[in-house]
Formats: C-alpha cells, sequence, structure tokens
C-alpha cells in the first residue's frame, strides 16, 4: 500500500478514470479477426505463446547482455534509484514492436515525466540474432520522435544471448515461439513496470480487454495459416490503455524518492492508494 499526498491522489486518480476510459472505448471499437484467439482456447502453434503475469516477480539483476553501443552491461546497472518501464520487443519484427515501440512513445509524450529523470525505460530483443547495430538504429527512430533532451540517458535498447534472453522472460512471464519458416517470432505484447529494486509491480497489454490476448500473429480458423496483424490495431487502441503507467510511476518514484531520503512527516490529508 503506497502513500500519497492530496494533489498527487488527485492526479492518480484522475490517470486512473481515464484509462478506464479509454480503455472501454477501445474495446468497443475491436472487431472480429483483429484480436488475437481467447487466452483459454490458443490455436495450434501458439500453446507456448502468451503472458503470465509474475507481479511481486525479482528480474535477475546479474544478467549479462549488450547496449546499443556494444558495450557490455548487465541488467543490474540499470535499476536501483528509478522506476523502469520493460518492453520486451526483436529488433527485426517486420509489424508490431515497431508499432508498440511508437505507441509507448507517443504515450510518453503525453506525459509530463522525462524519460531519464523520473523514470527509466529498458527495451531489451528477445532475438539473440539481433545486434548493437540494430539497436542503435531502433533507439535512434524512438528519440527522434520523442525529442525530449537527456532521454539518450534512460531508454537504453539491450541485445544479447540466448541464455540471458530464457532467463529475462522467464521471471517476466513472457512466453513467444520462433517460426523458422519465416525467420520470425509469434509473440504477445506487453510492456512491465518495475520498481527501483527490478520486481515487477504492474503490466499493461496492447489491448487490456480480459481474457483476449494481442499476438503478433493473427491466427485464420478459415486458412489455418497465421498473418501479421496490421497497424490499425495501433490506431485502435494505441498508447490509450498505456496511459495508467503514468499513475504507476508516480507512486514509485515517490516511493523510491521516500526511501532516499527517509520518513517525512507531511500535513495535511492523506490518501491511499492500493
Amino acid at each position: 500500500m503506497f502513500q500519497v499526498s492530496g494533489s498527487t491522489g488527485g492526479i492518480a486518480r484522475a490517470l486512473l478514470i481515464l484509462v478506464a476510459l479509454t480503455s472501454i472505448a477501445s474495446a468497443q471499437s475491436m472487431t472480429g479477426g483483429i484480436l488475437g484467439p481467447s487466452a483459454a482456447v490458443k490455436p495450434p502453434g501458439l500453446k507456448n505463446v502468451g503472458i503470465e503475469q509474475r507481479l511481486n516477480q525479482q528480474i535477475p539483476l546479474d544478467l549479462k547482455f549488450r547496449d546499443e553501443t556494444g558495450k557490455a552491461v548487465r541488467l543490474g546497472d540499470y535499476l536501483g534509484k528509478k522506476p523502469v518501464i520493460l518492453s520486451l520487443v526483436y529488433y527485426r519484427c517486420p509489424m508490431l514492436c515497431s508499432e508498440l515501440l511508437v505507441g509507448l512513445e507517443s504515450t510518453l509524450k503525453v506525459l509530463k515525466f522525462d524519460v531519464g529523470k523520473e523514470f527509466d525505460v529498458l527495451t531489451v530483443s528477445f532475438d539473440p540474432k539481433d545486434t548493437p547495430e540494430l539497436a542503435t538504429a531502433k533507439k535512434a527512430e524512438i528519440l527522434t520522435r520523442y525529442k525530449r533532451a537527456g532521454a539518450e540517458q534512460g531508454w537504453h535498447f539491450l541485445t544479447g544471448p540466448q541464455e540471458s534472453i530464457d532467463a529475462l522472460t522467464k521471471a517476466a512471464g513472457f512466453q513467444y515461439q520462433y517460426d523458422p519458416k519465416t525467420d520470425q517470432f509469434a509473440h504477445s505484447t506487453a510492456i512491465m513496470i518495475l520498481t527501483p529494486q527490478g520486481k515487477i509491480a504492474q503490466y499493461y497489454y496492447g489491448v487490456e480487454f480480459p481474457p483476449m490476448i494481442l499476438y503478433c500473429y493473427h491466427y485464420d480458423p478459415n486458412t489455418g495459416k497465421y498473418s501479421a496483424i496490421i497497424s490499425r490495431i495501433i490506431q485502435l487502441s494505441g498508447g490509450l490503455t498505456i496511459l495508467g503507467i503514468g499513475t504507476v510511476l508516480l507512486v514509485l518514484f515517490r516511493r523510491g524518492s521516500d526511501s532516499d531520503y527517509g520518513s517525512r512527516r507531511q500535513s495535511g490529508s492523506r490518501q491511499y492508494v492500493r
């Protein structure tokens, strides 16, 4: 349970209301064939694809990756002081991964918080074939859109070996499947918010409409084949359902500040947000 001052509570309530309204609007605008199959009844080939929420799960801090410059890093290098938004993508993805990052960037641009100041973003590829060069290109593309000073110090794009990828995706509950015929991955879309200590505090999906899960591949029961989801899915939902990250980031940032500077007595009324 987090403690939030009266003015902060007002911001949190406003964001929560906005998320609720936009989630309902996005859900109502969806039509058949755009969302992936029900999580309870997965089609052949997607039985190992999905996301299992593991709230409060500790992300391994000693996992080795490389940043966009090729420098060897550990996940722990990016944790300890600020909340972190974790996104799992692959840079060679022809469709949804890029759209997800663009949607995230658009959402973060709306927030008053700045990447690299109040929080960081960690984008990690789950494709061991991805290279630091691809990570560099993707970072340049996203930051060119974001256009905020200092963001290059707070938004990191990592690549790494299969063993590190496996450990990270397992801890996050992120399940995906490689298709050797197309050299692509079937996967769900989600963004995780981590506490400054590296524990999973919240999940946000491309479309928050349980039990539906958005897949990078769409299964056509008539043909028995999969096709890439068109970008319309992002236009319909985009970053709207991700706006709630502002609330969680605000609480986690304040919580981190409190732990850095110790307990403080505050006057006036307080509200408690579970």
